[in-house]
């Protein structure tokens, strides 16, 4: 199971900064004015051989031009209760606020491990301000620059240092079951499908619980299937905390994408394809995972022609392109209309990811396309692929391409590779890399 980090602090003290330099990503939108991050905040990190998913907040905060300390509350309770460690950031320019002394009382109170970063130390003078945040009471605070990335590599360490130890227990005893996640926005009807697929005998299926903030795995074991549901655990409710559903959908499905193999994505036929499917779409991508696009309550759409499922169908590849080879069915889980068919596919994608490809048979054709149409030439000098190979046990299906100048392999020509490798073998609904190492 992947680790979660959250970022925290009050608006403009350079969370969506300290983000894009820990995740190595211009993606959250950044200026001086206070409050703008409105998107969704999500990367990975791979520091000294540990992987994390870091989570900025701020991009959850409803009315954050308005200074509410409601909101505050809301975005440190909510990282409090999903995080496995979080940045509390303040701002070193501006010294201690009573904003952020109400943050740090929060956080002393929450028994989770918290790194107090002052940001914004931006030449030496400011590092004189940096002793004021002891009296916070989060122990030393690390002086560190998001726009200069002075501190950062010490902060990723302290994050690797105090990071809970990641047992893994579960993991290791459903290793060769399929594990499926449901996953959509919120309403799309995840627990309609849960229901549906489980109906009324509870007795095929076992829980193995985590801790409360891990996935829960229910495994189903009926109409010859044998795989892992997976969900994540039931949120205890914070008696003052007024919860922000769209962002514990987000910080939940991250938890559930990374703890499966496939995920099926739920999409709801009423409202069409929004934005929020889009980011959650883009999470089952940075995690690779395989996936099987559910329309739900078809049952409630009133044109069913082809004409309509085409274009229905299209909207969706156009909107999650570049990577259109997944299925998708349109169904509903109240009717039960095609719902074991999201199963059977589902396992079929899980077979693709596992799907190895003989070395001799890759060569074979892949040689020959790269023969018909080879890699264009740079300054005179030609790229000269010799040998292709699978790698094997690989969590998803990558290819490897041995050759003279794998610099010089540009991304068009890498995706006419995977295309040939798709029409040549069924990889439908899972991604897979495509690398150039030089022999």
């Amino acid at each position: 199971m992947g680790q979660i980090i959250a970022i925290v602090g009050r608006p403009n003290v350079g969370k969506s900064t300290l983000f894009n330099r820990l995740t190595q990503t211009r993606t959250a939108i950044v200026d001086d004015t206070a409050g703008t991050t409105r998107d969704r905040q999500y990367g990975k990190v791979d520091w000294a051989g540990k992987e994390f998913s870091v989570i900025d907040t701020g991009g959850w905060v409803v009315n954050s031009e308005d200074i509410f300390e409601g909101e505050i509350n809301k975005q440190v309770h909510l990282a409090i209760e999903q995080a496995d460690e979080i940045l509390f950031v303040v701002d070193a320019m501006n010294g201690v606020t009573d904003l952020d002394d109400h943050v740090a009382e929060i956080l002393r109170k929450s028994r989770k491990p918290v790194i107090l970063v002052a940001n914004k130390v931006d030449s030496n003078d400011w590092l004189y301000n940096v002793p004021e945040f002891y009296s916070l009471g989060l122990g030393d605070p690390m002086p560190v620059s998001a726009v200069s990335g002075f501190g950062t590599g010490d902060l990723l360490d302290e994050v690797v240092r105090k990071l809970p130890e990641d047992t893994g227990a579960d993991d290791e005893q459903l290793d060769d079951i399929p594990k499926f996640a449901i996953v959509g926005r919120p309403n799309a009807g995840k627990s309609s499908i849960i229901n549906a697929f489980i109906g009324e005998e509870r007795h095929i299926v076992t829980d193995i619980a985590g801790t409360t903030r891990d996935s829960i795995y229910t495994r189903y074991d009926k109409f010859g299937f044998d795989f892992y549901l997976v969900d994540t655990a039931g949120i205890r409710k914070k008696g003052k905390v007024n919860e922000d559903i769209e962002y514990y959908s987000v910080i939940r499905s991250i938890r559930a994408i990374e703890a499966s193999d496939v995920c099926i994505l739920m999409i709801d036929a009423t409202r069409g394809i929004e934005t929020q499917d889009v980011n959650i779409f883009s999470l089952i991508q940075r995690n690779k995972k395989g996936l099987v696009v559910c329309v739900n309550k078809w049952d409630l759409v009133t044109d069913k022609s082809q004409e309509a499922i085409s274009h229905f169908e299209n909207t969706i590849r156009e909107r999650f392109a570049p990577f259109t080879d997944f299925p998708i069915i349109f169904g509903s889980a109240l009717t039960k209309q095609r719902i074991y068919r999201v199963l059977e596919t589902a396992v079929k994608v899980y077979e693709n990811r596992r799907r190895t490809v003989p070395t001799s048979q890759l060569n074979n054709v892949m040689l020959e396309a790269i023969g018909a149409y080879p890699p264009s030439a740079n300054k005179g000098k030609y790229v000269k692929i010799k040998y292709v190979t699978m790698l094997k046990g690989s969590p998803v299906p990558t290819f490897i391409f041995f050759c003279n100048l794998p610099q010089w392999v540009k991304e068009p020509y890498r995706r006419y590779l995977e295309n040939k490798i798709r029409e040549n073998w069924d990889f439908t609904g899972t991604p897979i890399n495509v690398y150039m190492r030089e022999k």
